[in-house]
Formats: structure tokens, C-alpha cells, sequence
């Protein structure tokens, strides 16, 4: 990805989306409501679900939660 490309994907950043900071704030409980209904959590967190859509990163460590969470509660 060239300077252009970042700045391109930059600019086309939703403005709902919180960023990552916010996100990791509040991923433990926005995973343990999307364990139950990712419906519901989108609609509470409408800002992270932006972000997830976007952020690979934070998608993955979403990912790692929901499955630990499936885990523990089989």
C-alpha cells in the first residue's frame, strides 16, 4: 500500500467508526452480547460494529473472544 492508498482508505473511513482504542475498551462486552445475538451488539455498539467491519486487527482479537467465550460456555 502506496502513501495515495493510505490516504484513500483514510478519507473513506466511516465517521461512526470509534477507532481502535474505543473498541478494545468495550470488546470484552460487546463479544459476550455477540456470543448471544450479534444483532443486538451492532445495535448497542453501532461505533465497533463500523469498526470490526474494517479493522482486521481488532476483528481478529473479536474473533479470539468469541471463541473463548464458546469455550467456557458450551
Amino acid at each position: 500500500m502506496n502513501g495515495w492508498s493510505r490516504l484513500d482508505a483514510f478519507l473513506r473511513t466511516d465517521p461512526r467508526d470509534v477507532g481502535c482504542g474505543e473498541t478494545m475498551a468495550v470488546l470484552h462486552a460487546y463479544a459476550e452480547l455477540a456470543a448471544e445475538d450479534p444483532a443486538a451488539a451492532a445495535e448497542r455498539h453501532p461505533g465497533v460494529s463500523v469498526h470490526l467491519r474494517r479493522c482486521g486487527p481488532c476483528t481478529i482479537d473479536l474473533e479470539g473472544l468469541l471463541a473463548a467465550i464458546k469455550l467456557t460456555n458450551p
